[in-house]
């Protein structure tokens, strides 16, 4: 009896205890602070963007402070930092032609461009005047029921510099009404689709449809007549609903040509998905009715896949041919164009030529099990495929673009466990590696070809740095020691021009103020460009997060993460800790420079919480391919036991946090992954939101899935091949649910479908389990303009079941709908 009252009495005292244990309420007002829309007024420019001109080793870039905006040019010869125009007096002359009143401050310049004469700008102002669209007649003919015929005018402008005199000019029809047109690199011809084949047109009745697209005198040519739907040679109409694909279905499309740099023969690939199998979603609050939206969507494991063609073209001879190139059942073929050198440059006109020369291009074949890759080259001379260089591996393989140097290859691969760049001759002998060692090569950012040498960006290799931190690095083409260009303990992010003379260098940690300088080829530092401003950021409370390392669940492998807290910490308090997670295999959800996303990490934080953002083996690719294919063959479960490692090991670490109130939550991967972490440790992770998740990877698209989990392919004695999938899914797991679970998604999410999350709720209720589905209305797969209501829904779940804080939030969201316009 004795023994029974001290059970007892332990049992109460715990009782007690817990009941005594301080209720705190979510912050609401602090977590307010912190709105999107207030952070647009308090973070402005983070780094410099350059537009390097052609004639000169000059850029000009745009950068935003709390004082308004700027517009500067850079000499970098000349070490010279100057403003393009004085904004005051240019928004003097603005007001006197726009009739509208602008100040320097405020200054608002649409599409500015510098022209190629480097001295004269171009840009657009909008006023408060209103005048008839300009394709009204063509609206009210697709529309009879359109009413807003009026829009406000647009005034275009050209500035010259050196006289600081300001001309306005006729404003054109915005360029983007003819993204149909695949230009070619002389600007003789247009190719384009329409109704499912290709045509062309030449300069003459181009500039013709750039004044009117209708225009019944525009000579076309067409040049195939099998087209058909899902057999296309353009791109059809992804993310069209039923309805409007067969409003658009006679208009002009464009085409994914690769031109010849003589503009006289173009390659390109044309895909069969007639077999492939549809997918649909519903646009319910479409008016006046639902409509429906039908794709093709190839899921893992199945037979019907698509099919494609390489395609080669010369107008000489008129004729369109299909190459042989089949290699591989099902196989991947990736056609490589020339990327333009300086991707920041200021040119109107961007040709998209073929990797190779007038002879010859090249192109990669990869087998539907992602383990064998060929680098391959057409011998347009022959008319023949040359195999060039081939990978290999026992898990899938990743690769990069093939760069041309001359007579040489540069070619991208982790055959020996890390990312490396070897140097091939064109014959495909292998000449050496030119990068090695335990450390990444991210890829080839500018190829000196004068003085053979090559710029890269690569991150591992400084010792006591975030192994995640980007540098730049030069080595020579000739082979030799591997040179840093780019120094310090931050994440670099570089733009370099033409020339290989001279980058911009933004750098910054999640716990740093962004900083851009510029450096020369040497990387010797020119000057100081920029500092960010984030004055107003600090003033409203903000603080940065801090850095963690820890160990993975096998104790030996390091794993990297960020912790966020509440602006109003108290050291002496329990904080329930949420992880914020995304799975990889392409990237974890770990930030590594200063940035704008904050909603899922420091805004969440604010309600009373301790966020964590952390990687897990099987993660990030930017490390070995060992850590990076972890998780080949157990793409449910393969990152857990890292996530559950974290939460001991900062329990232990820090007095603080809270090791029996734990959530965990994701978007699209990561709502896959917070939902399978409630149901494999359902007595460690005791609160879930989980959105857009792909709860069944049997049922997303097939080359994730396949990628990532792998696919087994099987040849038969009669030498049929077939391919074998199988996975394990969360609703399998539905009765371990212990804790608080909310499932969401966009319902018509065409990326992650649906039936995902419907399969993982239905699962939950046949197991008995209570939880709750938020379905998003109208919402594709980022949850678009219900991205704010959904914040406020997760922070009320997170607050009332790890918090506590059981009192019912009022009706009105009225914390986000302060921010919205009163004229809504």
């Amino acid at each position: 009896m004795q023994r029974l009252l001290l059970v007892f009495g332990l049992f109460l005292s715990t009782q007690l205890a817990w009941a005594q244990e301080p209720i705190y309420k979510g912050n609401y007002e602090l977590a307010a602070r912190f709105s999107p829309d207030k952070l647009e007024k308090m973070i402005f420019s983070t780094s410099v963007n350059p537009h390097w001109m052609r004639k000169s080793e000059r850029f000009w870039y745009e950068y935003e402070t709390s004082d308004g905006k700027r517009w500067y040019v850079v000499d970098p010869v000349r070490r010279t930092k100057t403003e393009l125009f004085d904004r005051d007096k240019l928004a003097a002359e603005i007001t006197k032609v726009v009739k509208d009143p602008f100040d320097g401050q405020h200054l608002k310049l649409d599409d500015l461009k510098l022209m190629d004469d480097e001295n004269t700008l171009r840009f657009k102002v909008k006023s408060t005047a209103d005048v008839l669209k300009s394709d009204w007649a063509e609206i009210k003919e697709k529309n009879k029921n359109a009413k807003d015929s009026l829009e406000k005018k647009v005034h275009t402008f050209l500035y010259n510099i050196s006289s600081q005199t300001l001309t306005e000019i006729e404003t054109e029809k915005d360029p983007k009404r003819l993204s149909w047109a695949n230009i070619s690199p002389d600007s003789s011809k247009v190719v384009y689709a329409k109704n499912f084949n290709l045509y062309w047109m030449d300069k003459e009745n181009f500039l013709k449809a750039v004044k009117d697209e209708k225009d019944s005198t525009i000579v076309e040519n067409q040049l195939t007549t099998d087209g058909e739907k899902d057999y296309e040679y353009g791109w059809g109409g992804r993310g069209d609903d039923n309805v409007e694909e067969e409003k658009k279905k006679d208009d002009r499309k464009r085409v994914g040509v690769l031109w010849s740099a003589d503009s006289k023969q173009f390659v390109m690939t044309r895909t069969d998905q007639r077999q492939v199998k549809d997918l649909w979603v519903i646009h319910n609050t479409r008016n006046p009715r639902p409509t429906l939206e039908t794709y093709k969507y190839a899921m893992p494991g199945e037979k019907e896949q698509p099919q494609t063609e390489l395609l080669h073209f010369s107008f000489e001879s008129m004729e369109l041919k299909k190459l042989p190139i089949s290699t591989f059942k099902d196989q991947t073929v990736s056609l490589w164009s020339t990327t333009p050198a300086a991707n920041t440059r200021d040119d109107d006109f961007r040709p998209a030529t073929w990797l190779g020369d007038l002879d010859e291009f090249y192109f990669a074949i990869t087998s539907r099990d992602l383990k064998r890759v060929d680098v391959c080259r057409w011998n347009l001379a022959t008319n023949e495929k040359e195999v060039v260089i081939e990978e290999r591996s026992n898990t899938y393989i990743d690769f990069n673009k093939l760069e041309l140097v001359g007579n040489d290859l540069i070619w991208w691969s982790e055959r020996d466990g890390w990312a490396h760049l070897y140097l091939y001759g064109k014959d495909g002998t292998m000449k050496r590696q030119l990068t090695s060692g335990p450390f990444h090569v991210g890829g080839v950012a500018r190829v000196d070809e004068r003085n053979r040498k090559v710029y890269f960006v690569a991150n591992g290799r400084e010792k006591g740095e975030d192994p995640y931190y980007e540098h730049l690095y030069s080595v020579s083409l000739d082979g030799g020691a591997i040179s840093l260009l780019n120094s310090g303990d931050f994440n670099h992010e570089i733009e370099m021009n033409d020339q290989a003379s001279f980058f911009v260098n933004n750098f910054s940690r999640v716990n740093t103020t962004p900083v851009s300088v510029l450096m020369d080829r040497n990387g010797n530092k020119v000057m100081d460009l920029e500092t960010a401003d984030l004055s107003q950021l600090f003033a409203a409370g903000y603080q940065f997060p801090e850095p963690f390392k820890f160990k993975a669940d096998d104790g030996i492998t390091d794993l990297y993460g960020v912790m966020y807290k509440p602006f109003d910490f108290d050291s002496t308090r329990k904080y329930p800790l949420i992880q914020y997670v995304y799975p990889g295999p392409q990237t974890e959800a770990v930030n590594k420079s200063f940035g704008r996303g904050m909603d899922r990490t420091d805004r969440l934080a604010q309600f009373g919480f301790v966020v964590v953002t952390l990687g897990n083996r099987g993660g990030h690719p930017a490390r070995s391919k060992w850590y990076h294919n972890y998780g080949y063959g157990d793409l449910r479960d393969y990152g857990l036991a890292d996530k559950k490692a974290a939460v001991e090991q900062l329990a232990d670490r820090y007095s603080f946090i809270d090791r029996n109130k734990v959530g965990i939550h994701g978007h699209s991967g990561g709502g896959f992954m917070s939902t399978a972490a409630m149901l494999v440790y359902p007595d460690v992770f005791k609160v879930a939101i989980s959105s857009a998740g792909n709860h069944e990877n049997n049922i997303y698209n097939r080359w994730w899935s396949e990628k990532h989990h792998g696919v087994l392919e099987r040849v038969t004695p009669k030498g049929d091949t077939t391919f074998i999938y199988s996975i394990e899914k969360n609703p399998d797991l539905a009765k371990n649910l212990k804790g608080h679970l909310m499932l969401s998604t966009g319902d018509v999410d065409n990326n992650v479908h649906p039936a995902g999350t419907i399969r993982m709720a239905e699962a939950l209720i046949k197991a008995g389990k209570r939880f709750e589905f938020v379905i998003m209305p109208g919402q594709r797969h980022g949850y678009g303009n219900m991205r704010e209501y959904f914040f406020w829904k997760m922070g009320d779940y997170f607050v009332r079941h790890l918090l506590g804080d059981n009192t019912p939030p009022p009706v009105d969201m009225v914390e986000m709908q302060r921010e919205i316009p009163k004229d809504k």
